[in-house]
C-alpha cells in the first residue's frame, strides 16, 4: 500500500540565521539539506505566527491578530486562549487528511505544545493545562488527546516542569521535557506530521537582549534539544523542517500606551480592594499591548482624531495604522484594533494603566497570563527590590503546601528591566525567522512563514493535483 513520507516540524523560537552557527544540530541538519532567512508575519508574535505557519494565511485571514485582543462583544480583554476553533483558516493537519482521505492513504498527526491545541483535529496532543480550584488555587499539568497519552508521559518523564514553561524561572527544563515528550510520541506512535514547539531561547532573550554574551550557550542548549527531536525523526525515516517564528530584539526604550491614554482622559478605571482595573465600557480608548505591537480599541470612533495625535507625538511610537495600512500589512480584521501601533526598533510597549504602583492591580505583581490587559515579560523576572526574594518565594511555596490562599507576588512593575522584544518585522534578515531543513530546495519554495503550510504537503506527497 502506497505510504505517505512522514514529517517533523520543530518551532524553535527565537533562532535567527544570524544565530544558526552556535547551533550544531542544526547547522548539520542545514548541510544535508539548506537553510536561510524566511519572511515573518506582522505582528511577529506568537499566535499570529504559529496561525499563518499553519494555515497558510496572515493575520487578515485566519484571525489571530495578536496573542490577545479585547472581545468587544464582552469587553474583555484575553490572551493566550487554547482553543484551535479561533484559527478561521484551515490548519496544514486538516487539509492534509482531507487529501490523504481522498487517496485513500492512512494519515496522522501530533501536536506538541503548540498554540490553538484543544480540539485540534489531530491524533496526538500534548499541552499545558493547569487545574484550577474553586478557591483560586491551581495545580499544574499537562493534557491531551487520547486521554492517557499525557498521564503516561508524565509517568514516564516526571511532572512538567511548567515553572521553567514560564515565570521568573522560565528556562532549558521546559524545552528538554518537551523534546523527550516528543521523542515519545514519534518513536511509538509514528505520526505522519509531527509539531514541536521549543520556548527556550525566548526567556532570556527577553531577560538580557539579543546580544547578551550568553545568548550563544542559550542556542546551544535549545540546539541538544531540538538535536533529541531530529534523532527520533530519523528513527521513524521522516524529513525534518525547523524554523522559528520570528527574532528578538534589543531594546532600550518602553512606552507605556495605556498609561498616555488614562493622563488624557481617555481610559477610565474602576477602583477596588485589588487595586486598579481597566473599566473597558467606559473608557474611549485602550490599548492592548503585545510587545512592540499595541491594538488601540474606541469606543466611539469620533475620538480616532484625538488618539492619532495623541499617539503621534510619543516618541517610541513608529507608526499609528489606519484601516488603509492594516489592510495593506496583512492585519485588518475585525478582531484588530481601530488602530494599531507599532514601535520604534528599540521600544517596546508595557500594559500598565495606574498612575501610582501602590494603585497597580494585586494581578501585576504575580505571573497572571490570562488576567493583565497585555503582555508582560516582567513575569520572567524577580522583583531585584526584594530584600531577600528567596524568602518571599519560599513563604509563598509553604503556603501553597499548606493549602492556604497565597498570592505569588514576585514580579517587579519596573518595565525598564526587559532587555529583548520582538513584534516588527526585521530590519535585517539575519535577524528574522530561519528555515532549516531537510529538503535542498526548501528555500526557494519557502519564502514566508506562509509557505510552510503548502511546503509540507508537498512533503508528505499530498500536494494538490
Amino acid at each position: 500500500m502506497p505510504r505517505l513520507t512522514p514529517l517533523v516540524w520543530i518551532n524553535v523560537v527565537g533562532l535567527t540565521p544570524r544565530l544558526l552557527s552556535c547551533a550544531p544540530n542544526l547547522s548539520a541538519l542545514a548541510e544535508r539539506g539548506c537553510s536561510g532567512p524566511i519572511g515573518g508575519v506582522l505582528p511577529a508574535v506568537t499566535c499570529s505566527a504559529q496561525a499563518t505557519a499553519l494555515t497558510g494565511l496572515v493575520p487578515s485571514g485566519h484571525g489571530i491578530v495578536g496573542n490577545g485582543w479585547l472581545h468587544r462583544d464582552t469587553g474583555e480583554v484575553r490572551f493566550w486562549l487554547q482553543s484551535n476553533r479561533l484559527i478561521q483558516g484551515e490548519p496544514v493537519y486538516v487539509t492534509a487528511r482531507k487529501l490523504a482521505y481522498e487517496r485513500e492513504l492512512p494519515f496522522t498527526a501530533a501536536k506538541l505544545f503548540w498554540w490553538f491545541n484543544q480540539g485540534a483535529a489531530v491524533d496526538w496532543s500534548v499541552t499545558p493545562k493547569p487545574y484550577y480550584g474553586s478557591d483560586g488555587s491551581k495545580v499544574f499539568a499537562v493534557h491531551g488527546d487520547p486521554e492517557e497519552l499525557a498521564p503516561s508521559i508524565v509517568k514516564r518523564l516526571g511532572p512538567f516542569p511548567f515553572h521553567a514553561f514560564w515565570g521568573p524561572k522560565a528556562g532549558l527544563a521546559s524545552s528538554e521535557w518537551i523534546a523527550e515528550a516528543s521523542a515519545i510520541v514519534l518513536r511509538e506512535m509514528r505520526p505522519t506530521f509531527s509539531m514541536v514547539y521549543l520556548p527556550h531561547l525566548d526567556y532570556d532573550l527577553q531577560r538580557l537582549g539579543a546580544t547578551h554574551p550568553s545568548v550563544a550557550q542559550r542556542v546551544a542548549e535549545v540546539d541538544r534539544c531540538a538535536g533529541l527531536v531530529i534523532g527520533a525523526a530519523r528513527e521513524i525515516g521522516a524529513d525534518v523542517v525547523a524554523f522559528s517564528e520570528y527574532g528578538i530584539r534589543d531594546v532600550s526604550h518602553v512606552e507605556l500606551p495605556n498609561r498616555a491614554l488614562r493622563e488624557a482622559g481617555l481610559l477610565k478605571v474602576r477602583d477596588g480592594p485589588f487595586g486598579e482595573t481597566i473599566d473597558t465600557f467606559r473608557s474611549d480608548a485602550i490599548a492592548v499591548c503585545d510587545h512592540q505591537i499595541a491594538h488601540v480599541y474606541l469606543r466611539d470612533m469620533r475620538s480616532l482624531g484625538r488618539v492619532v495625535t495623541l499617539f503621534e507625538r510619543i516618541p517610541g511610537v513608529a507608526r499609528v495604522m489606519g484601516r488603509d495600512a492594516r489592510m495593506a500589512t496583512g492585519i485588518e480584521h475585525p478582531r484588530a484594533g481601530d488602530l494599531v501601533l507599532l514601535a520604534r526598533g528599540d521600544t517596546w510597549f508595557a500594559y500598565p494603566y495606574w498612575l501610582d504602583d501602590k494603585r497597580a492591580p494585586d494581578f501585576a505583581r504575580t505571573v497572571d497570563i490570562h488576567r493583565k490587559p497585555g503582555y508582560d515579560p516582567l513575569e520572567l523576572f524577580v522583583d531585584p527590590k526584594l530584600t531577600v526574594p528567596a524568602l518571599r518565594v519560599g513563604r509563598r511555596l509553604l503556603q501553597k503546601k499548606l493549602g492556604m490562599r497565597y498570592r505569588f507576588d514576585v514580579v517587579p512593575l519596573d518595565p525598564t528591566l526587559a532587555k529583548g522584544s520582538h513584534g516588527l518585522l526585521p530590519i535585517d534578515a539575519a535577524d528574522g525567522p530561519v528555515l532549516v531543513a531537510d529538503d535542498p530546495m526548501a528555500t526557494e519554495q519557502v519564502r514566508t512563514l506562509a509557505d510552510l503550510k503548502s511546503h509540507a504537503l508537498e512533503r508528505l506527497g499530498l500536494t494538490h493535483s
